[in-house]
This record gives structure tokens, sequence and C-alpha cells, in this order.
């Protein structure tokens, strides 16, 4: 059974920093890409951040600069290390897996964690 358990949300102040997890099971981690999405009230799901298995990295422009993504193997764990934070960061942060094999994709999602922005 796959899961994918995300942590780390919560209300935090304008300029302020979080750092959100996404723990994975039942997948083969290492060789996964794993992305950070977020879906802000009134707003389609957007892709915030993503890693490959190679480690390559690539950001939505409106983090660029702000947010880190990083993954450890040996943890099946992908973070998401949130600096200068803004109130239009506010949303809910989903971690997706995707595997590519040939012709299939595999995809997983993770139930979601708040993240508020707020003075």
């Amino acid at each position: 059974q796959v899961q994918l358990v995300e942590s780390g949300g919560g209300l935090v102040q304008p300029g302020g920093s979080l750092r959100l997890s996404c723990a994975a099971s039942g997948i083969i981690f290492n060789i996964n890409t794993m992305g950070w999405y977020r879906r802000a009230p009134g707003k389609e799901r957007e892709l915030v951040a993503a890693i490959t298995g190679g480690y390559t990295t690539n950001y939505a422009d409106s983090v660029k600069g702000r947010f880190a993504i990083s993954r450890d193997n040996a943890k099946n764990t992908v973070y998401l290390q949130m600096n200068s934070l803004k109130p239009e960061d506010t949303a809910v942060y989903y971690c997706k897996s995707t595997l590519i094999r040939g012709t299939l994709t595999e995809h997983y999602w993770g139930q979601g964690t708040q993240v508020t922005v707020s003075s």
C-alpha cells in the first residue's frame, strides 16, 4: 500500500519560514520524481517544485529563490524548505510521487498539509 504523509504545515507570519516533509512508503522512492503542489482557495492546484531521482530540480517562478526542494533517499522523504513566506503562499500543500515506466505512469498523492501565512 502506497502512502505519502505530509507534515510541517502551520501558521507563520509573513517573512517567516517553514519546512514541509513528505514521508513515502510502498514505492521505490529513489527512482520516483517527487513534487510539491499547492492549491490556494479559489485556485487550481499548481506545481511548486519537483526533484527527480537524479536530483534535478525545477521550481515555479513564484517561489524561485525562496523555496528549496530536497530529498533523502535513505529516509524515503522529500522536503520543501520555504523561506520569506508571503500571504499568497497560503494554500494546502500536497506531495506527489511520479514514476514513468515506458508508456505507463504511476503517481500518488498525499493528503495535504495546510500552510497559512498571515500576521
